[in-house]
């Protein structure tokens, strides 16, 4: 059996980077997902490394566990308050957010 990781690319409001963003799941390409739009992605059960990319811009590499059956599910967005917005001009790796969703469920 095999879990599933959902990524959601989406904003409340306003979102200057609105781009195509590419998921990046232990170190790897899994697949890219654009504005207002949602990927699921088959993962093996177990502990995992998720990350979202755009151009230079990235998210901090997030850390989750995966077991079988189950939905992992995050968003991500290129939102984010003025001053973390001025400090990812220098650090990337705060240009993009990735949160984890609550409503992980079982397929």
């Amino acid at each position: 059996m095999t879990a599933t990781l959902k990524v959601t690319h989406k904003a409340i409001g306003a979102e200057v980077r609105r781009g195509t963003y590419d998921i990046v799941v232990d170190g790897h390409l899994a697949g890219s997902v654009e504005m207002n739009d949602t990927i699921e992605i088959p993962i093996e059960p177990g502990r995992h490394t998720l990350q979202v990319r755009g151009g230079r811009n990235s998210s901090r590499t997030r850390t989750f566990d995966a077991a079988e059956s189950q939905t992992v599910a995050f968003r991500c967005t290129g939102k984010s308050f003025l001053p973390i917005f001025l400090a990812s001009f220098l650090v990337p790796s705060l240009a993009l957010q990735l949160r984890r969703e609550a409503d992980d469920r079982s397929l």
